[in-house]
């Protein structure tokens, strides 16, 4: 499997920032780390191994970026306002610097679909409802998508507009919601075992639908925790049954 990683240093986050490259052809999965970590904890978990025959085949190709989490929400040492700053300037690096070099590499037709679990499940949905022409699709495993579950209790207008449970259900640009509802590639998933909170995904999914957003809700069983060798099943079986 071709495997190449390069890096830049962003002006939007003022720091350098690798990202990795999994494969030659296919739609472009981006995947976001689960928390704090870097942009080869998918390699490190075996997600990657999990995926390998799909990328192999071409049926996609993968990119890996760093989280700044524990530079906003995860950091305690920082006000609200700064982890909320922080955090949209993690959306403009994503935009406008990781966006235009996945483009670089492939084409511009190619589409982007983010992906992640945990926090990452947020980002990858956040990221793409907020931008449905960039960004083309999302696969959100084991996520919550209610901002607050992080914020300790902070809350301003910019939490609003990364909080998908929130901005969704006052979304009244119509091209905006058609440029969503136009994604083949929004997959929620969930287990329902240890430390998973299905109803997040329940939620998610119910004002999905309210607003006539086509989606895949795939809710797994009590014995499905909230773990990696969840995720390394739930890959393989959405790239084998949906792409």
């Amino acid at each position: 499997m071709h495997r190449e990683i390069q890096s830049w240093y962003s002006p939007t986050l003022q720091r350098n920032m690798e990202i990795v490259e999994y494969g030659h052809f296919g739609p472009a999965i981006l995947l976001l780390p689960t928390a704090a970590a870097d942009y080869l904890e998918y390699e490190r978990f075996l997600l990657l191994d999990a995926i390998e025959p799909f990328i192999s085949s071409g049926k996609v190709k993968v990119y890996s970026i760093n989280s700044i989490n524990n530079e906003s929400w995860l950091n305690s040492r920082i006000d609200g306002r700064t982890k909320v700053v922080r955090h949209n300037q993690f959306n403009h690096y994503v935009y406008h610097e990781v966006v235009p070099f996945i483009k670089g590499r492939t084409s511009r037709d190619t589409p982007i679909i983010t992906c992640g679990a945990s926090f990452g499940a947020l980002h990858a949905a956040n990221l793409f409802f907020k931008n449905p022409w960039g960004i083309r699709g999302c696969i959100a495993m084991s996520g919550v998508y209610d901002l607050g579950t992080y914020t300790k209790g902070y809350w301003d207008e910019d939490c609003y507009w990364n909080s998908p449970l929130h901005f969704l259900n006052d979304l009244n640009d119509q091209h905006h919601l058609d440029m969503i509802r136009s994604s083949q590639h929004i997959h929620i998933m969930t287990g329902s075992g240890d430390y998973e909170d299905p109803n997040g995904s329940r939620y998610l999914s119910g004002l999905l639908h309210h607003r006539g957003i086509p989606h895949n809700l795939d809710v797994w069983g009590y014995d499905i925790k909230h773990d990696w060798p969840t995720w390394r099943a739930m890959m393989p079986f959405l790239l084998e049954t949906k792409f």
